[in-house]
Formats: C-alpha cells, structure tokens, sequence
C-alpha cells in the first residue's frame, strides 16, 4: 500500500519553497458531490436527464431540453465526521459548513424549430471542510523533533533555535558537521488539523437540438477558490523520560526537564483557473435518454502562503519560540485529469431510472509550472507510479407520488479510490434520498440528503512512525428552489 501523506509531507520543512506533493493534484483533480436536490437525490447519476440548471455541471446537452425562463437557487450543507485510531487511542471530531452553494438561470431563445438555450450562473462544486484530531503515546524512538533536528533536516535545523538540539562539531578543526538532539522518542503526540476553503464555478453553458431529439452542449467554467490548512501539533513527556537531570541542550541549565514541543504549520493557497465540458443528450420519446460528457482538464493557478512556528517549553519555567516563524510564497500551476461519463435514462409512467458510469485516469494529474523542473518532474514521476484509472459507478430511481405533485428518490454512488491497489475501504461510498415537490405549477422545491463513508490514513511524519487511521462519515444536505417549470 502506498504512503499517504495528509496534503504535505514534514520533509517540505527542510525546502519549504518545495512543500507540494501529488497530495496537492488530488485535491483539485477528485470531483466533488456538485450540487442540484434532484440529482444529489438520485445519485448524481445525472448524465442522461439533465433537464433543470444543473446540467452546466453534470451534462450542458440536457439544457436543450428546457423551453421556459427558469431561475435555480441552492443551498448546501455539509456535516464531516472522523473518528481516528492512534496508538490505541480513539478521537471523534465533527465539522459543519452551510453555504449558498449555486445560483443560475436559464434561457431558452425562441426557435423555428429545435431548440437553442443559454444557462449562466455560481456553483461551489467542492467543499474542502474535514477535522482530524488525535491524541496518544507514541512508544517508539521517533519524534518529530527528530525529524526536523538538522540530522535529517540539515537545510534548516529549526529545533536547535528551541533549544531541543545542539551542535556537533570536528574536534580538531571545530568544523560544524550537523545537528543532533538528545531526544529519541517515547512522547505522547497530539493534535488537531483544520481543512476549509472551496473550489467556485462561475459557468456559462449552451446547448443546441442539432436533429430531432439530438442535443449537443458546452459549459466552460472560470474557476476560483480558496483552500486552508491549519495544524497545530505537540509532542509532550507525559513519563517524564527527560527529566530534571536532562539537559537538551548541554550546557544550557534552562532546557532540563523537557516538557512540551509545538508546531504550528499553515497552507492557505488562493485559487484561479478554467475548464470545459462537452456533452451529448439523445432523447427517444421522452422514454429513454442517452447523455455522455468529457470534461477536459482543468488548467489551476495556485498561489501559496506557508508558515511554520515551533516553540518548546520545559519544567525550569524556560520557554523558546522560533525568532523568525518560516514564511513563505510560492506560485504554480497544476492541470487535471480527463473525465469520461456515459449514462442512460428509462422514464415510465410513474418511474424513473438512471444510471452512469465515469472514468478518470488519475496519471495524467501534472504540475505544469513553478517549482522548478526537476522538482515538477519528480512529482509527475510519483504520480505516474502511485495512481491509477478509477470506474466510479452512480445509480437513482425516482418516483412520482400518485395523485400529488410530490416524487420521491433514492441513489448510490460509488467512488473508486484513485491510488493504485488501495483495498475497498478506501472507496467512497454514498447512499442518496431525496424529495421533490411542485408548488402552484410553476415552482418547485428539491430536497436531497446523501450519507458517505470510507477509511483513510495519514502520516504526521515519516512512514507509519506516527499514524492515524480515520473512519470518516459525511452527511450532505442540498435544498435547490427553483421556477420556471416545463
């Protein structure tokens, strides 16, 4: 199984210009939930029916299929659950975030014949809320104060300006030679990492009944957002393993009786870019529908801002904090993969079914600027070899209520984790319920409700000496209101 490092590995402390890794790619190039009540009702599986706002995301075609004026509003809620493992200990953390997630209208041109209907409008399409937070004792001889002792961080040896490292020099020639410390291990380690931010759309879409019952379509997006993450991180001697007889920094009498090591590290990244959708719709009688889409690459520009600050403190009363915390500004580009989408729509009296399939092959995430080129090639060689082309799957059923302009739906989707030879439970998994109802004929108002659940696991530093295994679980509410009505 591969090493899944959470968003940054440690070892970017040492090169913090270069802190970006494939983690970074993924985040951008994973879709997210989108938004719509009807769809998200019915599993996203969305392709082949396509017929209100929400088709400049999931298929532009379907807006063909619209013949009145319409405007969409959406709100979105977001509940996020983790319960980690680490080192026997267990914590739960929870997060919520509601936003007003898209707004959009539609307008159908007058036509001879066919069909010519132009959509504009905002969608945040991925939401990066998460909370992870773990508390435990890590019984082996690693630390992060090792980890960043200039004995394997040589570039900046940032736990000797806290006092938990010292010098080590030639004798003869008092030559420096590197950075050590006196610690090896056997700390308690906590702490809790923050993820918010989201990635916008501001979409402009048009689709054409190019033959009876064809119907092409585009959407391109000007793209935006922001992303967060905030870490704070200790490590403490609860078994007072450095005690008052134990100076970390010889000579010193103001680092005995080490207590407490901190780190702070932030990633906030503001986000720009485009992309664009091409889809196909083919109605037969309004019985059965055919719609596939390509997105094409996603082109992001991303501007970072990285901080790190590390402060120590010890039983004498002392306390040290890094003079100058680390700062720095970086600017680069990311492009993302191909995704390819088929689906297919059968419509009864009273029934409704669909169904798709879509396909990425995450190889083809790339950095494409900045960083400098051999950093970028290293990166693109570790995605090259880490990820693989997923299957992911979405199913939905609707129902008309008979007698009452009320429908009823349910879903699944299935989401197949990108990196290569993951196990299942590492596959997002969701199960969608929804409800629709038409008010006065000309209004209607959708309520969706998807819960998801999968693993994951991150490292704090190095390759499982400090990890935590999450069970995460996601409740997601869309309310969508809508007029303009066929």
């Amino acid at each position: 199984m591969k090493i899944r490092i959470f968003m940054i590995a440690l070892i970017s402390i040492a090169n913090f210009c270069f802190a970006q890794n494939y983690n970074d790619a993924l985040l951008l190039s994973e879709p997210g939930l989108y938004s719509g009540a009807r769809a998200l009702g019915m599993g996203n599986s969305y392709t082949a029916l396509s017929n209100d706002y929400s088709a400049v995301l999931f298929n532009p075609a379907g807006l063909g299929l619209i013949s009145k004026f319409g405007l969409s509003v959406n709100i979105y809620s977001n509940t996020f659950n983790n319960s980690v493992s680490f080192f026997s200990n267990t914590s739960n953390a929870r997060r919520t975030n509601v936003n007003l997630n898209d707004i959009g209208f539609v307008y159908p041109v007058p036509t001879m014949r066919g069909s010519l209907v132009f959509a504009l409008g905002y969608s945040k399409v991925k939401d990066f809320n998460s909370l992870t937070e773990f508390d435990g004792f890590n019984n082996s001889n690693t630390s992060m104060i090792q980890n960043l002792t200039g004995e394997y961080n040589s570039e900046i040896p940032i736990t000797n300006d806290i006092g938990l490292a010292y010098e080590i020099r030639n004798p003869s020639t008092d030559e420096y030679i590197r950075d050590t410390t006196i610690i090896n291990g056997m700390l308690n380690q906590s702490g809790k990492i923050r993820t918010e931010g989201s990635l916008d759309n501001w979409s402009f879409a048009l689709s054409s009944e190019i033959a009876k019952g064809l119907f092409v379509g585009g959407t391109f997006n000007i793209l935006s957002g922001t992303y967060k993450r905030n870490r704070d991180y200790y490590e403490d001697d609860t078994q007072n393993i450095y005690g008052v007889s134990t100076e970390t920094y010889p000579g010193d009498e103001t680092t005995r009786d080490f207590t407490t090591f901190y780190l702070n590290d932030i990633i906030d990244w503001d986000l720009s870019g485009w992309n664009f959708k091409l889809g196909v719709l083919y109605d037969w009688m309004d019985f059965v529908k055919i719609g596939a889409t390509v997105k094409f690459p996603s082109f992001y520009n991303i501007k970072e801002s990285y901080y790190v600050n590390v402060s120590s403190e010890f039983g004498t009363g002392s306390g040290y904090e890094l003079a100058d915390p680390i700062v720095d500004d970086v600017e680069y580009k990311i492009r993302t993969p191909y995704e390819y989408t088929v689906g297919a729509a059968v419509k009864t009296a009273v029934m409704t079914f669909s169904g798709e399939v879509k396909l990425i092959d995450y190889t083809q995430m790339e950095f494409t600027k900045g960083l400098g080129e051999d950093y970028r090639i290293e990166r693109n060689k570790e995605i090259a070899d880490l990820f693989n082309t997923t299957v992911n799957f979405n199913l939905g059923a609707e129902i008309k209520i008979p007698k009452l302009p009320v429908w009823g739906r349910v879903g699944t989707i299935y989401l197949q984790s990108p990196y290569l030879n993951d196990p299942s439970e590492f596959d997002k998994k969701y199960l969608t319920f929804g409800i629709g109802i038409i008010l006065g004929n000309t209004f209607k108002v959708d309520l969706g409700y998807a819960y998801g659940w999968w693993k994951n696991y991150s490292d704090n530093y190095g390759s499982n000496d400090s990890r935590t295994y999450q069970d995460i679980n996601v409740h997601n509410i869309a309310l969508s209101l809508s007029t303009g009505l066929d």
